[in-house]
């Protein structure tokens, strides 16, 4: 088992992994480095075996591929994720680790917002994303994460152990976050300088379609997991779109006694149904998420076990 691993997933980044490499050396001698190249077509792999890393490689391409192959794999008491683009200080790695140590921390954000990522990221709808992004998370989960989708994270044992990987590419990051949130787990923030990618070194995140893929993992996040609020909401809808519709059928009647659009009025009740069908849905998954959240406390408690075992047969040899 080692003491700190450091993860790097990585996809064509042949410019900057030496860099990264070395630096994470320097900022902690004592980790081990492991990069997993996703089908990479330049020499990734090669230069990040030369300086030193442990390379190992994913096949199935998307980042929550590589991130699921990592956490299988690897055990450690501490886990720090970055990038491989060079994105991202070494100098705060120390910082993360403690919190996790010695402070309990299971998920350590490394905040890139509330310092330079408005000035040093030269794409503003990527700006304009990571602001919407976080607003939409902290209202529909009461949370205060201030930044939900940075690559640069550090973890326990037990939330690594625990977390069900589901995503396959970049919407792995607000995936953890929201699964941090609302299993309980201990988040803390660390303020990061951001840098942006340097010269020859281009982004894989596509800021439309990724983009779009992010609030359809929030929107079927928050459905799996506050599926009470997530169907009342769209009972209400219903009830409203029903009302709008009968209303008009309503005044006709009062008026002059007759229905002349029974159509409108019978899917009004259909509507109405749905509405109703839709809320007590919400109810009896709300009631599984709750003993889902019961097991999940359970698993905790066993992976808190396993990781006492690992430390005690490693402290024995």
């Amino acid at each position: 088992m080692d003491k700190i691993a450091v993860l790097i997933p990585c996809y064509n980044e042949s410019k900057t992994i030496v860099k990264v490499i070395e630096d994470f050396r320097k900022a902690l001698p004592e980790a081990v480095i492991y990069v997993y190249d996703n089908n990479s077509n330049d020499n990734t792999a090669e230069l990040a075996k030369q300086a030193g890393a442990v390379v190992r490689h994913e096949y199935m391409q998307g980042k929550g591929n590589v991130i699921r192959r990592m956490f299988r794999e690897i055990d450690a008491e501490v886990y720090i994720m970055t990038d491989g683009d060079d994105t991202y200080p070494a100098e705060n790695a120390p910082e993360m680790v403690d919190k996790v140590i010695n402070k309990n921390a299971d998920m350590v954000v490394g905040d890139r917002l509330s310092s330079t990522y408005f000035t040093e990221n030269k794409r503003p709808f990527h700006n304009l994303g990571n602001s919407l992004v976080r607003t939409t998370i902290n209202r529909l989960f009461d949370n205060d994460i201030k930044d939900i989708m940075t690559g640069y994270r550090a973890f326990s044992y037990r939330f690594v152990k625990t977390f069900p990987v589901l995503s396959k590419g970049f919407e792995i990051e607000t995936e953890m976050t929201i699964h941090a949130v609302d299993k309980k787990m201990q988040v803390d923030n660390v303020v990061i300088e951001y840098r942006d990618r340097p010269d020859g070194s281009e982004s894989k995140l596509n800021t439309y379609s990724d983009g779009f893929k992010v609030l359809r993992t929030i929107w079927r996040l928050y459905k799996d997991y506050k599926p009470k609020q997530f169907f009342s909401l769209l009972s209400v809808m219903l009830i409203i779109i029903a009302l709008i519709f009968f209303f008009p059928v309503l005044i006709t009647y009062i008026e002059t006694g007759f229905v002349p659009r029974q159509p409108t009025l019978v899917v009004c009740g259909f509507v109405t149904l749905g509405a109703i069908q839709s809320y007590f849905s919400g109810m009896i998954l709300s009631t599984l998420t709750q003993k889902n959240k019961q097991d999940f406390e359970y698993r905790l408690i066993q992976a808190e076990t396993t990781y006492k075992q690992l430390i005690a047969s490693g402290e024995n040899k």
